[in-house]
């Protein structure tokens, strides 16, 4: 039987032009976050299965790639779950294992700790365009800092990047806090107990719409006298620092003190730094899947597309459930696949392309003169240039084109005879 070329579904192999464009991407991410001071760290793609399945991962939890036992621990016959079968599994996101690489090496870490993490994970989901089932996450998160100043700087920071990378894309960052989602929905008459699932359906605000978020909420059991309370309080808000104010009068004795004015500050102050260089709203509707979030949560989506390429928000609770002791955390995620997507749907080229050079050399060109044409090269290459050097193919004009497809904009061409052409 033949072995199968295609990769694993949900999965794919990067050609070289995409390759440059990840790359350049990536660098850009990586140049502005360490403008701000963060650090570069890296944790392990698998991760023991009692984290993962800590209920702070929403549904992504359902979509874990789990790792089989070995050896002798790997017992069929006396297994009575697929978790006895299972020890470890794929990291879903970044946010966990940054949780443990923290719980386990504060003590040798700055407070706050900075972090920027990049790597790649893995879900079972559908795959789609611009969604697959591994794919890179490119993370910053600040440890350590209890204060609204950590909202503000990662998404100073993050919008930072995405300017830089796709300076003609204008996008919006929508903000809103947990805190808020909760006291609201307790306001309007849902039950404590209820809320996690009654954001599971809000969550598909977005996608089902009002109606068919208060038809779910019907249909799963909850009084639609409260539905409709909800969704009319959420109507009612507008979307600056002002309404996260009124928002908080509304729900006084229900609200946690402080939280409302701490959003709007954040808003404010975000809009001073930024000068206006991207919209700003408050979204009383957004939720973010993970169960990890515990305050403040915010997205970015860019003009004339269905789908945000960047999100975060706080966890002030992740931490504390490897150490016992709760440490305040906060972080942001670039969407860096779809960012990849977009980037090739609007046929981007990498800038400096142009200096690449391809030096193609006539086959059966003698051993001596091939030394020499490489010689040459190298001493170009220490110069700062780039030089490919390959031997010409009989299609030269396609070999052109394909290399032109990497960024090649230069070429040279090397003959046995001096003169040919």
């Amino acid at each position: 039987m033949a072995l199968k070329k295609k990769p694993v579904t949900g999965m794919k192999d990067i050609l070289p032009a995409e390759m440059q464009i990840r790359d350049y991407v990536l660098n850009q991410i990586k140049e502005t976050y360490r403008g701000f001071g963060y650090s570069a760290i890296e944790t392990p793609c698998v991760e023991h299965i009692e984290n993962l399945l800590s209920k702070q991962g929403g549904d992504n939890e359902k979509l874990i790639f789990k790792v089989l036992k070995r050896g002798e621990k790997l017992d069929l016959e006396t297994a009575e779950t697929e978790n006895d079968l299972t020890d470890s599994g794929l990291r879903y996101d970044l946010t966990l294992p940054l949780s443990r690489y923290y719980s386990n090496n504060a003590a040798s870490l700055p407070s706050p700790f900075k972090a920027l993490q990049v790597g790649n994970v893995w879900r079972a989901d559908r795959p789609q365009k611009g969604r697959f089932r591994q794919f890179m996450q490119c993370d910053i998160d600040i440890l350590g800092d209890a204060t609204n100043q950590a909202e503000i700087e990662l998404i100073v920071a993050t919008t930072t990047a995405l300017k830089k990378i796709c300076p003609d894309n204008g996008f919006e960052v929508r903000v809103n806090d947990r805190r808020l989602l909760k006291a609201m929905a307790v306001w309007s008459g849902f039950a404590e107990d209820d809320i996690d699932k009654v954001f599971i359906t809000v969550d598909k605000m977005d996608k089902i719409g009002r109606d068919g978020v208060k038809a779910e909420l019907k249909e799963n059991g909850y009084p639609e006298e409260a539905a409709e309370k909800y969704l009319g309080l959420m109507e009612s808000a507008s979307n600056d620092a002002a309404g996260v104010r009124k928002m908080g009068a509304i729900l006084e004795g229900v609200l946690e003190e402080g939280a409302a004015e701490n959003l709007a500050q954040i808003m404010e102050s975000v809009a001073e730094i930024s000068g206006g260089s991207f919209k700003l709203a408050f979204d009383p509707t957004l939720v973010r899947g993970m169960g990890y979030y515990t305050g403040t949560i915010f997205e970015v989506s860019m003009e004339g597309l269905g789908v945000s390429v960047a999100g975060g928000g706080r966890y002030d609770k992740m931490i504390g459930k490897f150490t016992g002791m709760d440490t305040p955390a906060c972080g942001f995620s670039i969407g860096f696949e779809r960012i990849v997507t977009i980037l090739m749907d609007a046929g981007f080229t990498v800038p400096g392309g142009s200096e690449k050079q391809a030096w193609l050399f006539e086959k059966g060109m003698d051993a001596g003169r091939i030394a020499s044409i490489m010689k040459e090269a190298m001493a170009e290459r220490a110069a700062g240039k780039t030089v490919l050097v390959a031997q010409m193919n009989k299609n030269r004009k396609f070999q052109k084109e394909q290399l032109a497809k990497e960024g090649y904009g230069e070429f040279k061409e090397f003959y046995k005879e001096e003169l040919k052409r």
